[in-house]
């Protein structure tokens, strides 16, 4: 009998196609005392090893598909399996309590994950995940029990899981794999993340999938909606083939759209630009028509190691980027790192809420030093491309006086040492706190531009943590008072002759482009995949008709008001 299924659309797309179940492993451990516990730490430590091996091709494996963003998911793994806090503790277990390995590496591992789970934000729960991941490996190799594996998939198939992990993900084969559907889940999961780059249809967080269905149960996963349908009528299944046709048309029409300019219906052009992590990220960027990049988060050059990064390598990455990109621009945010996203080799406070903390901007004017290192490799690179520098966080105006002025001190001193440094890079700031939205006149007589953040900017406004499922409903993009904080942070910029752009999640969202459209946003940077999509909705959307109800969006009293109205009176693709 056909059902269907609601859970989160993840990545878009549709797949028709067998489910295959990848079945959890059983690693049941039974807890035994051991007389020899040097013996029994040995035996750990070659499961470690043996995982290390695996995690290692994995992540080679991973750069290759995903690229190299996506991959560091798996030095963060090996990073786990190194660190002595957590090995250390295995091993004293072992020691102290006489019990096998297996017990030891479960209640150290539990208590781990306990304790980042119950921290509600969204670094500390991936390393919850993380934890769990290359635990479950270590395990079956002392166990003696093989994972599935689902690089052996050689048939086409629906992949269903309670979860699929990061290693899960790198493995599957796009040939085979047309889509996969988990229990558990959201959008910004490190599954969810990685099917996107493979361009996978996926929808998570059902709940029940795996108990609903049976190996070999036709599906459709319309990643586009968040639906699954089991068992699909045959009248389904050829709607649905349709609704594929169409959704493949549609991607063949934007490919192109690849080295066409972003205009509007009316000849008006804003420029799409591109969300990176890494240097090579950029090839992405450019093979999806990016017009530069609109942020370059600049911290995965700090993870997955165990020291800072020198001044020289940062320099030759920041260098790659703004070679690579031309005479495009390119933004690069300084460090962003702190309270909910740590670092091993940095001794940073334990806060109670951290994205509310030690980080970022306040983190870079307390240790002006690792601060310092970062400039001055920024100032050496700006003589390579088009460079504008940001920094992130930033709440008031002595902050971004004080970051400037540490600026302005290293491009000195290098000019002094002989070392040239560009005279027309720009220097902006990111706007995510309400406050420098609220005073973004005061902001823009001394900036050069604004980028909006939006992720963390609607959390702020509407006090709701956007990894709480308890306060989700709460994370609005379109609720009226975010829409009037970007509107003034835009007409603040243009005042003052300035311009401003949105790198958050918000400026490659459908309904979201014809508002900012309308409130006039000079540049939109999103995830690259995502840019053709709004190169081909801008063509169809004519400025100045947003602008001619721009009163009545912002009049709107709730977030689903103005949704409606946007969708019934602008297109979506």
């Amino acid at each position: 009998m056909s059902k269907v299924v609601k859970g989160i659309a993840a990545s878009n797309g549709i797949a028709i196609a067998k489910a295959f179940i990848l079945e959890e492993p059983n690693l049941t451990i039974e807890k035994t005392t051991v007389s020899n516990t040097e013996e029994e730490n040995d035996r750990f430590s070659k499961a470690l090893d043996v995982a290390k091996g695996e995690l290692e091709g994995i992540r080679e494996h991973a750069k290759v598909t995903l690229g190299e963003e996506e991959a560091e998911i798996f030095s963060a793994h090996l990073l786990v399996l190194s660190d002595p806090e957590f090995v250390d503790q295995v091993k004293a277990v072992v020691t102290s309590e006489k019990i096998n390995a297996e017990a030891a590496l479960d209640q150290v591992s539990s208590t781990f994950v306990t304790m980042f789970e119950s921290m509600d934000n969204a670094y500390m729960k991936e390393r919850a995940a993380d934890i769990k991941d290359v635990t479950k490996r270590v395990m079956s190799h002392l166990l003696g029990v093989d994972i599935s594996d689902p690089s052996a998939i050689d048939e086409e198939v629906i992949v269903i899981a309670h979860d699929l992990t990061p290693s899960d993900t790198a493995q599957l084969n796009k040939q085979f794999v047309q889509g996969f559907a988990t229990n558990i889940g959201g959008r910004t999961s490190h599954s969810s993340i990685m099917a996107r780059s493979l361009e996978i249809p996926a929808v998570v967080g059902t709940s029940t999938i795996t108990e609903e269905i049976s190996n070999g149960t036709w599906l459709i996963v319309d990643g586009l909606s968040g639906n699954i349908h089991i068992n699909p009528s045959d009248e389904t299944v050829e709607e649905f083939k349709t609704k594929q046709s169409r959704y493949e048309e549609k991607k063949a029409e934007w490919a192109k759209l690849k080295n066409e300019p972003s205009v509007t219906a009316d000849g008006v052009h804003v420029e799409l630009a591109a969300n990176i992590g890494t240097p090579d990220d950029i090839e992405g960027a450019l093979a999806n028509g990016a017009e530069g990049v609109g942020l370059f988060r600049t911290e995965f050059l700090y993870m997955g190691r165990t020291e800072l990064p020198t001044e020289d390598e940062q320099f030759e990455s920041y260098k790659k980027v703004l070679e690579g990109m031309g005479d495009k621009p390119v933004v690069i945010r300084t460090l962003d790192i702190g309270g909910d996203k740590e670092l091993p080799y940095l001794e940073l406070p334990k806060e109670m809420n951290p994205f509310l903390g030690y980080r970022a901007i306040r983190l870079c004017l307390d240790q002006t030093d690792i601060f310092r290192t970062q400039l001055r490799a920024l100032l050496r690179a700006s003589v390579y491309g088009n460079l504008k520098i940001m920094f992130p966080m930033i709440a008031t105006l002595e902050e971004f006086r004080q970051a400037k002025a540490l600026l302005e001190e290293e491009k000195e001193q290098l000019q002094n040492e002989g070392v040239d440094v560009s005279d027309s890079f720009e220097v902006g700031i990111m706007v995510e706190i309400p406050s420098t939205a609220v005073i973004a006149d005061q902001f823009a007589k001394e900036v050069d531009f604004f980028s909006i953040g939006t992720n963390d900017l609607i959390q702020y406004t509407l006090a709701a943590d956007r990894m709480n499922e308890q306060v989700a409903y709460l994370y609005q993009p379109y609720h009226p008072a975010v829409l009037r904080l970007i509107s003034n942070v835009i007409d603040a910029a243009h005042k003052e002759g300035k311009w401003a752009g949105m790198c958050g999640e918000m400026a490659g969202d459908e309904v979201a482009l014809p508002i900012l459209l309308g409130l006039g946003l000079d540049e939109f940077s999103m995830s690259a995949t995502s840019i053709l999509p709004a190169r081909s909705q801008l063509l169809e959307t004519k400025k100045a008709d947003v602008e001619a109800v721009k009163a009545e969006i912002l009049g709107h009293a709730t977030s689903k008001d103005i949704e409606a109205y946007v969708r019934n009176a602008f297109p979506m693709q």
